[in-house]
């Protein structure tokens, strides 16, 4: 069982030390180990935490960092404190945004005729290659509503979506909530996501059974079965190593690529067809 099954704590508006204490013990730090490992009194941290002592801005990007905390969260400690965020949220479109897009576009079309997409953080499909909208369109079929964005974790866990198709489905399952909930740990909207899918049939059930003590995946394969055809992918995930934009931090680029030669063929002719 994880350690909670409630990602984040605290409301908006919690104050500072709410929001450290919490994310300390998220991250399994004393107040003593904490101030250790970042030459500060186990008094100062006492008091930043019980309200005595206010930080400065220095002190809490000092804190968030000893605490690995993801950017959105820095700027909601940054805000609790009284202080402007430190990080940028853009769009996509946004113009210092311009060369990670650039290189995202390239990626997804360098992978083509293998299906590739770029997740937000609450896996909602943000760029897809062609390759990857054709998978879409035949694991949906014609009743799928192209206005509606496409999420890759309701997709292969939403019984009226990819699940019937995929032979190995608890396998995958059980992979993508062990992900997903360690993600929820730090992301609002992976959470949210986490408490949408196990309220599918037979999901909470499985997401109850995961070893929590082993490291996730970093490769998964998928077995697609559907209207004669047959899919063996394996998928990859990677994201921006050191991103200074919020967004940037919350993206997430999955690859598939064909786990043999029959799937590679098959991808390679619907491509051409």
């Amino acid at each position: 069982m994880p350690m909670s099954d409630v990602a984040l704590q605290g409301g908006p508006g919690a104050g500072f030390g709410t929001l450290m204490r919490q994310w300390r013990r998220r991250r399994g730090f004393s107040q003593l180990e904490l101030a250790e490992t970042g030459s500060v009194s186990q008094r100062h941290v006492s008091f930043l935490e019980s309200g005595r002592a206010r930080p400065s801005r220095q002190m809490v990007l000092h804190l968030a960092e000893l605490l690995d905390m993801p950017l959105r969260e820095r700027n909601r400690l940054l805000h609790a404190a009284g202080f402007a965020a430190a990080y940028r949220e853009s769009g996509l479109d946004a113009p210092h945004l311009a060369e990670a897009r650039h290189a995202l576009d390239l990626l997804l079309k360098q992978h083509e005729p293998f299906p590739a997409v770029v997740v937000d953080a609450g896996w909602t499909v943000q760029l897809a290659n062609q390759a990857a909208q054709r998978m879409i369109g035949f694991l949906l079929g014609a009743g799928r509503d192209p206005a509606r964005p496409v999420n890759f974790m309701t997709l292969p866990l939403h019984p009226n979506g990819a699940r019937p198709y995929i032979r190995n489905w608890r396998d995958v399952a059980g992979a993508l909530l062990h992900r997903l909930q360690r993600e929820a740990m730090d992301s609002p909207a992976a959470a949210a996501v986490l408490a949408e899918v196990r309220g599918y049939p037979d999901v909470d059930a499985l997401w109850r059974s995961v070893d929590w003590e082993s490291e996730p995946r970093p490769l998964l394969t998928f077995a697609i079965e559907k209207d004669g055809l047959v899919l063996d992918l394996i998928t990859m995930i990677a994201t921006f190593g050191t991103p200074q934009d919020v967004t940037l931090q919350d993206l997430r680029i999955e690859t598939f690529l064909p786990a043999n030669a029959a799937s590679e063929a098959l991808l390679r002719g619907l491509a051409a067809a």
